[in-house]
């Protein structure tokens, strides 16, 4: 195989691990008017408030990524939406949920709170939660 091939196939090898599985909804990044969007639109949503030097989001987002590799359809069915702590801790989006840290995981469907958790890692709470918002979402 000469380079030219090698690189074609290179590449196109990375941009295929870049793109999300077919039918996979990707993690969005908060931004302000999100969630009103995707709730109007019917969506369920999982609402992680995180910042990236905190260790208890760490340690949630590895329980969450672990699951949802288990099962396909949290990805297929819930959105979920990573929410800078740093950056929008004080939004109006925090204020009107009374997110009191970050750590918090929080489930929406329609103008309802379905549940959440706090500073929680258990794997059988995030479970139950995630559980809860599959099935909210194909309800």
């Amino acid at each position: 195989m000469d380079r030219r091939h090698f690189l074609a196939l290179s590449g196109a090898a990375a941009a295929s691990v870049a793109l999300p599985r077919a039918g996979a909804a990707a993690v969005l990044e908060y931004s302000p008017g999100l969630v009103t969007e995707r709730l109007a639109a019917g969506e369920t949503l999982f609402l992680d408030f995180k910042a990236s030097w905190c260790s208890t989001c760490a340690a949630q987002e590895r329980v969450i990524n672990a699951l949802k590799a288990g099962n396909p359809a949290y990805e297929q069915a819930i959105t979920f939406v990573n929410v800078d702590w740093d950056a929008h801790g004080k939004s109006d989006l925090a204020k009107s949920l009374k997110i009191p840290r970050r750590s918090t995981l929080v489930v929406l469907k329609g103008n309802q709170e379905l549940g959440r958790i706090v500073a929680g890692t258990s794997e059988a709470d995030i479970k139950a939660l995630m559980d809860r918002a599959l099935t909210a979402a194909t309800a």
